[in-house]
């Protein structure tokens, strides 16, 4: 059964009443009347009145394999069964097993993780690990970033309304990023001779101390609208970076896992081995799972003793595990970059049938749509980025969205999709924009 116009049954209905009541207000939902899944299989997701759409979104980046993939929730069925939780106080063989496999697809000399359950986690543990290892405090981000959801992350955070409620800023500065459409220099690449990489440069010398602990930033800008560097872009803040003695950490929160296709880790696409690397969402699947991996001489400066209660249990463990073993074995790196590009393709094609597509960007099967109302003045279109939410939705096909001003639509199916579901995605996608009522 595909999707249809929504109807509320009391079933739904129910389940939104009491998320509502029970749950705080900012928890957000997509959706006029919010979907209520019921059950998923690899690349479909059913809600509780048993109507089946097509996810394009992946449970945000997050279903690298497909839902419930069996050779990933197998095994985790049976570690259930076996070994749930000790916490990291007791080594297990899964987490070992588990430490072993990512040092064996990091670039470089990564090859000892720390876990935890999330990428805020992740990023919070690479930044104090930064601080720790180097002696320094100052952190360098850049703008349109998003690293989580603590305190810390939020300051590194830069989009207004993630980063309400206090943050603490002291010690971390956001430089320009490379934000090629809406250049906040007003240049054109490649004629800018890529100068918001020398703005690292230029925060370094006078917005911070002069010794930066780290630089911190996503490959593609994940929350940002999967805003794409140009391919220099990271060797020169790479260079900058490390000329003032500071680290450079790598968030492969969302590019991590072969998102970007051919590559493990999106930051190998800018040919750059980071100091420490930060993943979660792709990792497990699904499961709760976070993980900062660094070289052993930046780990060793750890201070203190630390645990993570639940990071790294044996069975988020066994999930991530077999979600790379799954990437390798249906030679997924390859699959992403191939249907990717032929799913860019596709995008490309709606951009030149409709004026409301500005900008077609990204890489594998992390790509975007900057919606804008005129393509001359880029004026952002957040109301229609809103009403192609919805009529994709009930046309049975899952779409997330992004940016700074919620402009940005942001596909990311699962990487194991096929040319079939992207030409079905792609005439959902056609239909939906169709219906898009856009301003005279």
């Amino acid at each position: 059964m595909t999707a249809s116009v929504p109807q509320k049954s009391d079933r739904s209905a129910e389940v939104v009443r009491k998320h509502r009541e029970y749950l705080w207000p900012a928890v957000t939902n997509f959706f006029e009347h919010p979907l209520v899944a019921d059950h998923a299989s690899m690349q479909y997701v059913w809600d509780i009145e048993g109507r089946r759409y097509l996810d394009f979104f992946g449970g945000i980046l997050t279903i690298q394999v497909g839902h419930c993939h069996p050779k990933v929730s197998g095994p985790v069925a049976e570690q259930v069964k076996r070994l749930q939780h000790l916490s990291t106080l007791y080594p297990n063989e899964q987490i070992v097993g588990l430490a072993e496999r990512i040092a064996q697809i990091t670039p470089g000399k990564l090859t000892q993780s720390f876990f935890s359950n999330s990428g805020t986690e992740a990023n919070e543990a690479a930044v104090m690990l930064a601080r720790m290892a180097t002696g320094r405090y100052d952190v360098i981000a850049l703008r349109h970033a998003y690293s989580g959801g603590s305190q810390l992350a939020k300051t590194l955070t830069a989009h207004a309304a993630w980063r309400r409620g206090g943050v603490v800023s002291v010690g971390i500065e956001h430089a320009i990023n490379p934000y090629c459409y809406r250049c906040p220099l007003g240049l054109h690449y490649p004629d800018c001779g890529v100068a918001c990489a020398n703005d690292v440069r230029n925060l370094i010398e006078t917005a911070s101390s002069g010794a930066p602990a780290a630089f911190i930033a996503e490959p593609i800008q994940g929350v940002g609208g999967f805003i794409t560097p140009p391919p220099e872009y990271f060797k020169i803040v790479f260079r900058a970076v490390k000329e003032y003695g500071g680290l450079f950490i790598s968030d492969e929160v969302q590019t991590g896992f072969g998102r970007t296709g051919k590559k493990w880790f999106g930051i190998e696409q800018w040919e750059v081995v980071p100091d420490i690397l930060t993943c979660a969402k792709g990792i497990a699947n699904g499961a709760p799972m976070g993980a900062t991996v660094t070289r052993p001489e930046i780990a060793g400066k750890f201070q203190g003793l630390t645990i993570s209660t639940f990071g790294g249990n044996p069975v988020s463990a066994v999930a991530a595990r077999a979600t790379i073993d799954v990437i390798e074995e249906e030679h997924l790196l390859e699959n992403c970059d191939t249907v990717g590009a032929y799913f860019r393709e596709k995008l490309d094609e709606l951009q030149q049938k409709y004026p409301l597509i500005g900008e077609v960007r990204g890489k594998g099967l992390m790509l975007g749509l900057e919606l804008v109302r005129d393509r001359k003045t880029k004026e952002p279109a957040p109301q229609e980025t809103n009403q192609l939410l919805e009529r994709a939705r009930e046309n049975g096909l899952l779409i997330g969205k992004g940016g700074l001003y919620g402009n940005c639509i942001r596909l990311a199916p699962p990487l194991n999709i096929s040319k079939a579901d992207v030409d079905e995605a792609s005439r959902l996608l056609d239909k939906s924009l169709g219906q898009v009522r856009v301003p005279a």
